[in-house]
């Protein structure tokens, strides 16, 4: 997932420039029932490998009391939303507040586990994971009156792959069959999305795809009413209409979002509050004073570098600061394609030459080091992995044998949003130190994303600010649309411009495998060729730190979800 909403062929998730700093200071992908017992082996009904991510103490619900129902908050941004059209939207704001509005076919739960959601269970899986039959809740209303039945799913779909939309999220889908001829005008509809009867909807994928569950568990695939959607035309996502816990009741462009409780809503216990605020153009500084007033109940935006070390410290904030790890990995990309880079002992070299402790501290410990692709809630992660130590020594050695005894000049792009310039000055000092003279670019991050996607034209980028955080728990995320050469085209993320045949035919192959021990074995070993290959320097793996008012109660995974962030339903006031 990127950091900042653009669209793009190859997918992951964005986060807009401001908000995302909430994965900078750190910165994928609802607490819903247990899943009944599936009706085929576990290893084909769930996404493999998924795991619980270890939280940071905070106080449970019901040393607060038990939730309660009614009341309001008020959240506060400094960037307004852009669309809550959940085949469009793909920010950092936007995805938590589409799904104040829809719902999709599945879930996760408090971790990554998958749940149904609009299912009424989890789907039928064929033996080779490339068939998917989905059986719907029965009763289930849009906002607009009208009970949900497989044709909107299969709509839902079509609409997201359909090139007219623009949708960013079309990639994740492109297993589906005939998903290319509909994205390549060759047809209007979609061959394997079937309506077998109202409440039955059959998916057939072109090769058996065990992330397909992920994928269905997007925003994008938030199922929408076709009838609002062609009656709203480009207005729909400012006049969203969909199943979820609340309405939208109010959208004042540059200032604010009103969102009321869906009377009707089909889970009889959420949402607990009767309305949400969204307060956009509020900067992070007078955010925090709106909030030590008690005017507003969350800041959706990081807490500012100079307050953090100050209300970390302050025990009147203990239980109002919620701290959760982030699935992400922020990284300094190497252009396989741009002299030196080209050599793989060049990108050893100047792994070893990073001091990633520094950056941590940079960061006021909102974060730790990264030796690896992979981050440690993700599914794969290889805890025995020791990647490549601070050693500037190891750095001029391989430097010479590279043929680069006295080091050579290059350049590194960063966006010029703080602490990014910042923490880019102290990747200048480490790599003067080995002889490596760098200039850098402090750019906008349009032109950084612009730049990392044309061939050749930056040797190196810092992710900062940009990327990569889960779009869903499954490693494949933190391969195909950054590191796969599918992802090596114009306009992509794949910022290294790698492509190794081999990895990529064994990354595909792994898609495959139901087995979860077995895929992880061959995942562990795909991301430690990876690393020898060395696209990137792995730096740290961020965190959430939210701060919120005395009376707004939830949950960590509530604040600070590993798949939605903010899950505003399942907030309430103890008041």
């Amino acid at each position: 997932m990127q950091l900042v909403a653009v669209s793009r062929s190859v997918t992951g998730r964005p986060i807009r420039i401001a908000a995302l700093t909430l994965c900078l200071m750190l910165v994928l992908s609802a607490c819903a029932p247990s899943a009944p017992a599936p009706s085929q082996p576990a290893a084909a009904t769930q996404a493999p490998a998924q795991a619980a991510p270890t939280v940071a103490a905070a106080p449970s619900p019901a040393a607060q009391g038990q939730p309660k129902r009614g009341g309001s908050m008020i959240i506060a941004y400094k960037d307004d939303l852009a669309t809550l059209d959940p085949a469009v939207g793909y920010d950092w704001t936007n995805w938590p507040a589409e799904k104040m509005v829809f719902d999709g076919l599945l879930d996760y739960d408090d971790t990554t586990n998958i749940v149904p959601n609009l299912a009424a269970e989890m789907p039928q899986v064929n033996s080779d994971a490339s068939q998917y039959t989905f059986k719907l809740r029965q009763g289930v209303k849009f906002q607009n009156g009208r009970e949900l039945k497989a044709d909107d799913v299969v709509y839902t779909l079509t609409r997201v792959i359909d090139p007219a939309t623009k949708s960013p999220g079309a990639g994740f889908f492109m297993g589906i069959k005939g998903a290319k001829d509909l994205a390549d005008g060759k047809t209007t509809s979609l061959e394997g999305v079937k309506a077998l009867d109202d409440y039955t909807v059959q998916f057939t994928l072109e090769a058996p795809d065990v992330t397909f569950l992920n994928k269905m568990a997007l925003n994008f695939a938030f199922i929408v009413p076709k009838e609002e959607v062609q009656a709203q035309g480009e207005n729909f996502g400012h006049k969203p209409v969909g199943t979820g816990p609340f309405t939208l009741k109010e959208w004042t462009s540059g200032q604010q979002l009103v969102f009321q409780r869906n009377p009707n809503y089909f889970m009889p216990d959420l949402p607990r509050l009767d309305q949400v605020t969204i307060q956009v153009g509020v900067t992070p500084d007078v955010a925090l004073l709106r909030l030590e007033k008690g005017d507003i109940d969350l800041m959706g935006d990081p807490i500012p570098a100079a307050d953090f070390v100050r209300l970390s410290q302050d025990p009147a904030w203990k239980d109002r600061l919620v701290k959760q790890p982030q699935v992400s990995t922020i990284y300094i990309a190497m252009n396989t394609r741009v002299k030196p880079f080209d050599d793989p002992k060049v990108r050893q070299a100047l792994n070893y030459a990073i001091n990633k402790e520094r950056i941590v501290k940079l960061l006021n410990g909102r974060g730790t080091v990264a030796n690896q692709i992979l981050p440690p809630l993700m599914p794969g992660y290889d805890p025995a992995y020791k990647g490549y130590e601070y050693n500037p020594d190891k750095a001029k050695a391989l430097l010479a044998e590279a043929g680069h005894p006295d080091g050579f000049s290059t350049s590194i792009e960063c966006i010029a949003v703080d602490p990014q310039p910042k923490l880019c000055e102290s990747f200048q000092q480490d790599l003067a130190k080995v002889g490596v003279k760098v200039e850098i670019k402090t750019l906008a991050g349009s032109t950084v994303i612009e730049d990392g996607g044309t061939e050749g034209k930056a040797p190196m980028i810092w992710s900062g600010g940009l990327g990569w955080i889960q779009d869903y728990p499954d490693p494949d995320d933190f391969y195909a649309p950054i590191l796969g050469c599918g992802s090596a085209v114009p306009g992509g993320w794949n910022w290294p411009w790698l492509c190794d045949k081999a990895i990529d035919a064994k990354a595909v192959a792994a898609l495959a495998i139901t087995d979860r021990e077995a895929r992880l074995k061959e995942i562990r070993a795909i991301f430690a060729a990876l690393m020898d290959q060395a696209p990137w320097v792995p730096v740290y793996n961020g965190e959430y730190d939210m701060a919120h008012s005395t009376t707004l109660q939830g949950k960590p995974t509530d604040f600070a979800h590993p798949e939605h962030t903010i899950r505003y339903d399942r907030l309430w006031q103890n008041k």
